[in-house]
């Protein structure tokens, strides 16, 4: 039967009472018999008479708010239905981890896309994956929202459980939802290099700033850039959420969890020594005065410790070190510059050519100029383009004033007269 999803609102708006009371029982239970629903409405509407309620019984049927299953007169609430008022409501069930996790695998796979269109300079490339990234951060974000009243639910209905049930069944859906839910959750959030929520969010947030900069030296229109910076904006907003959401949901479920497995423990160890109490006696099974995990001593006296009387004590007789001032130093006088002709050491290179090498030649016949100078003087002659150098192929160390150098010797061998 198609319905129009003008006329499936319009109805939903007139019987919200109803929908909304048969959607909070739907926790309970998936199929509704029509007495059910008919008794629902009497309840939502005490003015009603019995065919007036199985009069609107019909009009949620034929508006398609519930549906009539196949085989029987049981009926169910249209699934669409069904997941727009429990999202308005709150009253969604905890999501699956496995879900998120998807989600956010699906962050990189987008980012790589953008990052592919920046490349090329795509224009429709990098639209497509800005909005994937855009509709990705609203599904995450929704369910993020969407899991914290969850968790808060199941907390309030373990607190608000019968006392006299045991511990492990009042709190079970509590330890369900810590160890399916809120530990995955807490290592795909770490920040370290194992989390991959905040580092594909990042990854995203970066991709979409150089994306914003190259619509912006293309000159593109303004509406595409503001877009675009929006979802930057998005990825900033989701990663605080993040923070928030997990931060609520362990604060709210860790207390729990420890209270029932500090509890386990207790059941445990005292159960271990009734047994012993029965079977030995309590004479032989306590043979000491104290009992163990009964009686714990605390001390009740305050003192301050040995290290705070000292330091104490040398504050007290603390007195100031006088630091006296250094004299002025004298001058240091600049130290002496090599003045060097290098036209003259060039001459005198020429004169003696073939030289094999060069450093030291220059170390041998000018060995009183400094280590710098030679240094500077051997670079320049090697850079000259009208010489003719060689270049062995063996190292050799030469010893210069200060320093070693291992090189491999550059020789000059002819000059190429212009």
């Amino acid at each position: 039967m198609n319905i129009s999803p003008r006329s499936l609102v319009l109805s939903l708006g007139t019987h919200w009472d109803v929908i909304e009371w048969l959607v909070q029982k739907s926790r309970e239970q998936l199929y509704f018999e029509p007495e059910q629903v008919v008794s629902v409405i009497a309840k939502v509407s005490p003015s009603l008479s019995v065919m007036e309620c199985e009069e609107t019984l019909r009009k949620l049927s034929n508006s398609g708010l519930l549906e009539v299953l196949a085989r029987g007169n049981a009926l169910q609430i249209n699934s669409y239905v069904l997941e727009f008022v429990r999202g308005l409501t709150r009253e969604h069930e905890l999501g699956l981890s496995a879900v998120l996790h998807v989600r956010v695998q699906a962050i990189r796979d987008a980012n790589d896309k953008l990052n592919e269109g920046i490349q090329l300079n795509n224009m429709d490339m990098i639209r497509h994956a800005a909005m994937n990234l855009s509709e990705l951060f609203r599904q995450i974000s929704q369910q993020l929202d969407q899991d914290r009243h969850a968790i808060l639910d199941i907390a309030e209905k373990a607190k608000a459980s019968d006392s006299q049930l045991s511990a492990a069944h009042r709190y079970r859906e509590v330890l369900q939802a810590y160890d399916h839910y809120v530990e995955p959750m807490a290592q795909m959030m770490d920040s370290g290099a194992t989390g991959t929520f905040y580092r594909y969010l990042e990854q995203a947030e970066h991709s979409l700033d150089k994306a914003v900069e190259k619509l912006t030296t293309q000159g593109s229109l303004y509406t595409q850039r503001q877009h675009i910076r929006q979802v930057a904006f998005f990825a900033k907003e989701l990663r605080q959420l993040g923070r928030e959401v997990l931060k609520q949901c362990s604060d709210t479920l860790l207390p729990l969890r420890e209270e029932i497995r500090q509890h386990n423990q207790l059941t445990t160890s005292i159960s271990y020594l009734l047994g012993q109490v029965r079977k030995r006696g309590l004479t032989r099974t306590f043979r000491t005065t104290e009992l163990p995990l009964w009686k714990r001593d605390s001390p009740r006296r305050i003192s301050v410790g040995d290290n705070v009387l000292t330091i104490m004590a040398e504050a007290q007789h603390y007195q100031p070190v006088s630091v006296t001032f250094p004299e002025e130093t004298p001058d240091i006088t600049a130290a002496e510059l090599d003045l060097v002709d290098d036209d003259a050491v060039s001459q005198h290179l020429v004169s003696q050519l073939p030289v094999a090498d060069l450093l030291a030649w220059l170390q041998r016949h000018y060995s009183h100029l400094s280590d710098a100078t030679l240094l500077r003087l051997y670079h320049a002659f090697t850079q000259q383009n009208e010489w003719s150098i060689s270049l062995s192929e063996q190292e050799v160390t030469c010893e210069l004033k200060h320093i070693y150098v291992s090189h491999y010797p550059q020789g000059v061998e002819s000059i190429e007269h212009a």
